[in-house]
């Protein structure tokens, strides 16, 4: 990300009526403050409840503002003013900078919250600062844009405007029709004078009413004809006949509800369904609820996954489909499938269609609903009594009373003896500190003649929901073993199995089993147990812990090592003038970036939404893309291209100076190669291997600084299957010679939570290491980071081990998925500071963050429409931590000195005669940086 304060130059083409929209870098002006966007109001005039201008008073930055052409920050009241004017309410302004033309100025969005024949009133406290004497003009100005014809302008209000004061900007506008897209923005003074403001409203005398009416209207549905009541008037079927019953099968199948309903017959494929178009009835960026009552019938087939789906079709752009929802129907009963999407962009065509069934089989429909999403309140955070933090909760852990409260789960023998660790396993050791030594005793496990045997324990009564337990044991096998063998801490929740941590055996020594749990619903019965081993296998188990962790504590320890690794002493050293007269001159020092990589998953949907792309670049300095760079969207079918997706998404990135990683050149999952390489011979896939790799990293050369190689290769071999074990290694070493400026990754899941014994640390090691010794140039070691209930000493475990290889490590796809948005939050945090606190990572990529646009439900940070939800806050709130501030006075030495992040910093300094502002970068290292500043 750019420094806001000292701005690259921008090439613009400066004659604004020709009515393209003009991007430019966007600035990192987050203050970290996380709260809610429409709390805190400061209004100049009008009523707070109608303003639809969104973050109106910059209490979250720039957030839903964009810098039109120029740059813009924003002055924080914490750290007082930078500029030449104090916030006219004590609060926070903006500042819109590097103009060089009088049009640029600031601007946001309002397409879709004007309605066509209301007033609107518009008022406005503007500034001035820089090189100017006298007075300009402010102006605010609408811009309204159309599909196909020129872009108009219409000035709404001016004021002429001096330095040193605030002053208001007033104006009304009504609208006889609605434009594609509306833009509000304020303008006007001459080139090179900062224009600031402070406050803004846009705000309608009648808004209570218009606002329930628009309300009233998502309400309704918007498929015409739902229950069929006007027979199949506005449906048609997808490739097959539609037909209309009042009952079927001898009258066994009867509407639910209503007298009717249809079903989609003669379907000769699965995506043969029943259809609607919905085109000028659903609008961008509106979360819409779908719900649909459906079952099957006939081809002897009595289950069959229903689907929801809708076609999108966008000028220029390929057809999309995006899956809704999904239910297993029945031939027996009706069943109600429900789902949610939401448009980013402005489709030409819009059709809602039900698919799935096997050919053959009819799909029947008996109601189709599709209405604006209703907004419910978050869950509170958690309240947890007594949570008893390091409290184990397995009886008889010691052993001291033989094996009571345990018992053989199948039909094995349990026994006590002796012979175990008298130690804690080390991750256990790491969150719960000094501990009273283990007993040495352990259960031996004999006659096992399935897998799944061995000890168990009720638990039910001891759990509380919403608590993240750590799990912890010594494991060992006796005789029978032969060859590697997995051990498994697992529950039993009510019918789900939960993997609590694994490792793989292949000794007769002790080894440390590690994970954690944590359970959200109120189960009626769960069980521990630990199994695994071969059938006929002995197992040997010592010191089981289940205990409750206590993040907080283990923040406290993160922040320490945070602390060590990632600032730096800095003295700034005054010069060019007489020190002794300096003493006591006030400095004041603001980070504006940290330089730690934080990147996020981004898809060519969502760069149509400009909340989302608002959002992206001001808080991520990296990128990956979803999927479209990965070979199955850029080739779906032999010879067909398609890279104008990826081209649009790193257009989007180099505009506003973001990194980007390349995800992926290959994967080694069958699963995921396309059927036209799977039926290519082998002399055909090797050809086909290389001019993948000579295609993508020509066209991209020097673009992506990272490239996953082959994607998950401890969970698939494909190419290797197929051309050989030294394929993977040429992998690398093709890539390297097209282009040597990328650094080149592993990348695999499960690596980190310790529930993988096929990715775990120990594995993966030698993964790297067979690569490197095959002469692969493996430079970096990605983790995705899909985890669930994380504990921090499992995953800097993890780390640790990986460490010794002396490989940048990166969490490439982080997300944590929980109902409750605290919790999750909690989760996340986990993550971002065991990353933060480890010197060998190098950067974090969460997989998105954005509602309905990730792979998990429950994982996102800002809901559906743009609201930041408790997750993101925790998340804004980290990144402002990692930020360093400082004020205080020059000594009598000339110096000021203080302890940062590594970044990018603005000091300011104000003397008797002048003020002086510098930037520097507080880079990676142990000795102090000196800063010189010449007065």
């Amino acid at each position: 990300m750019l420094n806001q304060l000292d701005p690259v130059p921008i090439l613009v083409d400066s004659i604004r009526k020709s009515g393209e929209r003009m991007e430019n870098p966007q600035m990192k002006s987050d203050n970290g403050n996380s709260e809610n966007f429409n709390e805190k109001m400061i209004i100049p005039t009008g009523n707070s409840a109608s303003n639809i201008i969104i973050n109106h008073d910059f209490s979250n930055g720039l957030h839903s503002w964009h810098p039109h052409c120029c740059n813009g920050f924003v002055v924080s009241a914490e750290f007082g003013n930078l500029g030449e004017l104090s916030a006219r309410s004590g609060g926070n302004y903006a500042v819109v900078t590097n103009r060089t033309e009088c049009w640029q100025g600031l601007e946001q969005d309002i397409t879709g919250k004007i309605s066509i024949g209301s007033a609107y009133s518009v008022s406005a406290y503007v500034g001035v600062s820089g090189p100017l004497s006298g007075s300009t003009d402010v102006l605010a100005t609408l811009k309204l844009e159309n599909h196909g014809s020129a872009t108009s302008y219409r000035l709404i209000g001016k004021k002429s405007v001096s330095k040193e004061k605030w002053e208001l900007v007033e104006g009304t506008f009504s609208l006889s029709t609605m434009p594609e897209r509306l833009v509000f923005y304020l303008e006007g003074p001459s080139p090179g004078v900062e224009l600031l403001i402070d406050s803004v409203v846009i705000s309608c005398p009648s808004s209570s009413k218009s606002e329930s009416a628009r309300i009233g209207a998502g309400d309704e549905n918007i498929i015409i004809n739902p229950k069929f009541e006007d027979g199949l008037n506005n449906w048609s079927g997808r490739g097959c006949k539609v037909a209309l019953h009042d009952s079927m099968a001898d009258g066994k199948i009867v509407p639910q509800s209503g007298k009717v309903f249809a079903s989609a017959t003669e379907r000769t494929q699965n995506w043969n369904g029943i259809q609607q178009e919905i085109t000028g009835r659903v609008q961008r960026k509106l979360a819409y609820n779908v719900e649909a009552v459906v079952r099957i019938f006939g081809n002897n087939v009595t289950t069959a996954t229903v689907q929801a789906t809708l076609w999108v079709q966008t000028p220029g752009r390929n057809d999309q489909y995006v899956g809704i929802a999904k239910v297993q129907a029945t031939d027996k009963d009706w069943v109600q499938l429900q789902g949610k999407f939401l448009l980013n962009g402005s489709p030409s065509r819009v059709v809602i269609y039900l698919e799935g069934p096997p050919a053959g089989t009819d799909l029947l429909v008996n109601a189709l609903v599709v209405k604006h999403a209703e907004k419910f309140p978050p869950s509170p955070p958690p309240v947890i009594e007594n949570p008893d933090f390091g409290v184990n909760i397995i009886t008889n852990s010691q052993l001291n009373d033989g094996t009571n409260g345990w018992f053989p789960l199948g039909n094995c023998n349990l026994s006590v003896r002796l012979g175990s660790p008298h130690i804690l396993p080390p991750m256990a050791r790491a969150s719960l500190g000094i501990h009273e030594p283990l007993s040495g005793r352990y259960i031996h496990v004999q006659n096992r003649t399935q897998t799944w045997m061995g000890p168990a324990q009720l638990i039910t009564d001891k759990l509380k929901l919403f608590l993240t337990y750590q799990v912890s044991a010594w494991v060992r096998l006796g005789s029978g073993a032969n060859g590697r063998q997995n051990v498994n801490v697992a529950l039993g929740v009510d019918s789900q199995w939960v993997n609590c941590g694994q490792v793989e055996i292949n000794d007769d020594t002790w080894h440390e089993i590690g994970g954690s749990f944590r359970i959200e619903k109120q189960p009626s019965k769960v069980m521990v147990y630990i199994q695994g081993p071969a059938a006929g296998v002995d197992l040997m188990v010592a010191g089981v812990q289940i205990f409750p962790v206590d993040r907080e504590a283990r923040f406290k320890h993160l922040r320490h090592q945070t602390d060590k690794i990632r600032k730096r002493d800095v003295i700034l050293k005054f010069s060019g003038t007489d020190s002794s007269s300096l003493s006591g001159t006030t400095v004041k020092v603001v980070q504006m970036q940290n330089s730690f990589p934080i990147g996020s998953c981004i898809s060519r949907t969502n760069i149509d939404n400009e909340d989302f792309v608002n959002f992206f670049v001001k808080n991520f300095n990296w990128a990956v893309f979803g999927n479209e760079l990965k070979w199955y969207w850029t080739e779906p079918q032999q010879g067909n291209f398609n890279y104008k997706d990826a081209d649009d998404l790193l257009a989007l990135c180099q505009n506003h100076n973001i990194e980007t990683r390349g995800h992926c050149i290959f994967w080694e999952v069958q699963d995921t190669v396309q059927q036209w390489i799977q039926a290519l011979n082998n002399d055909d896939l090797k050809k086909a291997v290389q001019n993948r790799l000579t295609d993508l990293l020509t066209r991209y050369k020097g673009k992506f600084r990272h490239y996953d190689v082959n994607n998950e290769m401890m969970h698939g071999s494909f190419y290797q299957d197929r051309l050989g074990k030294d394929v993977q290694a040429n992998m690398f070493k093709n890539a390297n010679q097209l282009d040597p400026s990328a650094t080149l990754f592993v990348n695999d899941y499960h690596v980190e939570d310790g529930c993988d014994t096929r990715s775990c640390p120990e594995r993966y090691i030698e993964h790297i290491l067979d690569l490197q010794e095959q002469g692969a140039p493996v430079g970096g070691i990605g983790l995705q980071g899909h985890i669930d209930s994380p504990v921090g000493p499992v995953v800097c475990t993890a780390l640790d081990k990986l460490g010794i290889l002396g490989l940048p490590i990166w969490f490439t796809e982080l997300d944590v998925s929980s109902v409750n948005e605290h919790v999750r939050g909690e989760d996340l945090e986990v993550m971002l500071r065991e990353a933060f606190a480890h010197p060998a990572v190098e950067g974090v990529v969460l997989w998105g963050f954005w509602e309905l646009f990730m792979s998990r439900d429950n994982a996102h940070l800002v809901n559906a429409e743009g609201d930041i939800n408790e997750t993101g806050k925790r998340f804004l709130a980290l990144k402002n931590e990692w930020l360093s501030h400082a004020r205080g006075h020059v000594d009598e030495q000339g110096q000021f000195q203080f302890r940062g992040f590594h970044g990018t910093y603005v000091v300011e300094v104000v003397t008797a005669s002048k003020k002086v502002t510098k930037t520097f970068v507080v880079d990676k290292d142990n000795s102090p940086l000196v800063v010189p500043i010449d007065l």
